[in-house]
């Protein structure tokens, strides 16, 4: 995929993963609009960079996502990249959970229900660009799940399994489907300070889009790469490693 002349879409843009994308894209030459629900978030970005574009939106809800996706192809016709970024994370064991379902809901709908949707949005423009891509940022959670946070694990898995028939239908489109499978990378998801002792972000985003930008439409990093890329013995062994511990209380 090449990186510059693009016009990007980037969820949940405002910070970590997200806005680390953005960066890149920016810095290849593409024109790059953020959208997060927090706007002092998506100004701090502006404010590092300039030239980003940035859009108060959320994505959990239908009625935003649509009013998300009118708003851009209209001021930006040359939009051609959506980057499915936004994510939440609750990390608590689910037979231990007692919070209220909208809780839940709310994991579901951001997580997988929007890229879903977005993606459907977005196809009917992407068709009439000369290039286009769908890109989802998925988890090595997606591979081997954690009991620690089961619904975030389950719709990563959702949103995998939806990109690998996504890029199955559109192959004989210009459309690419690219997945993004990070790691636990130093971000604020889950909560302040829960991934401090994850991957650096700059790294891990520096590793990923030079893949995206040498052609992989499937990329990881650290122990999410060696998950995506493990046999059925090696993700049973890590499922033990990961969640034994917790399988025994």
């Amino acid at each position: 995929m090449d990186l510059s002349g693009n016009t990007v879409l980037v969820t949940g843009g405002g910070s970590g993963i997200g806005l680390a994308i953005a960066e890149r894209f920016l810095d290849a030459g593409s024109e790059v609009i953020i959208c997060g629900r927090r706007e002092d978030r998506l100004r701090e970005a502006q404010q590092q960079h300039p030239a980003l574009h940035v859009r108060v939106g959320d994505v959990e809800h239908q009625q935003g996502r649509e009013a998300l996706i009118e708003q851009i192809t209209r001021e930006f016709p040359n939009f051609n990249v959506l980057v499915n970024n936004a994510g939440l994370q609750r990390r608590h064991r689910f037979a231990e959970d007692d919070a209220p379902w909208s809780e839940r809901q709310q994991e579901i709908a951001i997580n997988f229900e929007a890229p879903v949707h977005l993606a459907s949005l977005v196809l009917d423009h992407f068709r009439a660009q000369p290039r286009a891509a769908v890109i989802n940022v998925s988890s090595g959670l997606a591979f081997v799940p954690g009991l620690f946070a089961p619904v975030y694990s389950a719709t990563k898995a959702a949103l995998h399994s939806f990109s690998l028939s996504l890029r199955g239908e559109l192959a004989h489109t210009p459309i690419e489907v690219i997945e993004i499978a990070p790691p636990a990378v130093n971000t604020d998801l889950g909560g302040v300070g829960v991934h401090v002792h994850g991957e650096p972000v700059d790294a891990f985003a520096d590793s990923v889009m030079q893949r995206i930008a040498a052609g992989e439409v499937e990329v990881g990093y650290g122990g999410a790469e060696e998950r995506r890329r493990a046999s059925r013995a090696e993700l049973d062994a890590w499922f033990e490693r990961m969640n034994g511990p917790l399988m025994q209380r």
